[in-house]
């Protein structure tokens, strides 16, 4: 009888200090800030680009800026969209060095600038550099994207119509084709009826349009 009881107040202690331990779990839980599933603490679940977010980093074409950060309103630039035109076709050799003095031969982003170049999607500076910290804009990144596009054996490009949007005679000249074919191929959109030619672009809106873009290519 003795031994029963003792063993019956023992089991009660244990449960209670489960009980107790399943509660502060559950409390940390609760107090640790959501995340989405590729893992960054900045990339809210249920946010605008919270899924192209997941499907770019998931297939290796984008990356955070850190192991918990993906810095969705940090501004788009040449270096990066150079990376990940690069990652998207393979990352093919490039010829040979570097052809921008600029460009170490052992920079980041060294290969991917120097094949972008030799496709000629992404070209020089007036100056003959490659301002790979430079940010891009909207337009910017249409031409380049359009240039990728027929690289990758687009003949005949779209033709959206920048007139439809408010802003549509800002774009400058040398971007139309590329503008009218992203708007065309639904991977630009406007905003209140804009579509803000000379803004810089987001992380996050290159995940957006880089979903598009590959969701029409395999559609």
């Amino acid at each position: 009888m003795f031994h029963t009881e003792r063993k019956s107040k023992e089991w009660n202690t244990l449960k209670r200090r489960y009980a107790a331990l399943a509660c502060a779990l559950t409390l940390c839980a609760a107090m640790t800030l959501p995340v989405c599933a590729a893992g960054f603490t900045d990339v809210q679940p249920g946010a605008w680009y919270e899924s192209a977010v997941n499907e770019v980093v998931a297939d290796g074409i984008m990356t955070g800026v850190s192991s918990t950060l993906f810095s969705p309103n940090g501004s788009v630039t040449r270096a990066t969209l150079a990376v990940v035109m690069w990652r998207m076709a393979g990352e093919p050799q490039p010829s040979g060095q570097s052809s921008f003095p600029d460009v170490a031969d052992n920079a980041w982003y060294a290969a991917a600038a120097q094949w972008a170049h030799d496709m000629g999607i992404i070209k020089g500076t007036d100056q003959g550099l490659f301002n790979g910290d430079g940010v891009l804009s909207r337009q910017e990144l249409a031409v380049m994207l359009t240039r990728y596009d027929q690289y990758r054996g687009t003949a005949n490009l779209a033709q959206g119509s920048l007139d439809l949007f408010e802003d549509g005679d800002k774009v400058a000249s040398w971007a139309e084709d590329g503008m009218a074919h992203a708007v065309g191929m639904g991977w630009l959109e406007g905003s209140n009826d804009k579509l803000n030619p000379s803004a810089a672009t987001s992380r996050a809106e290159l995940a957006v349009i880089l979903q598009r873009l590959n969701t029409k290519a395999m559609g």
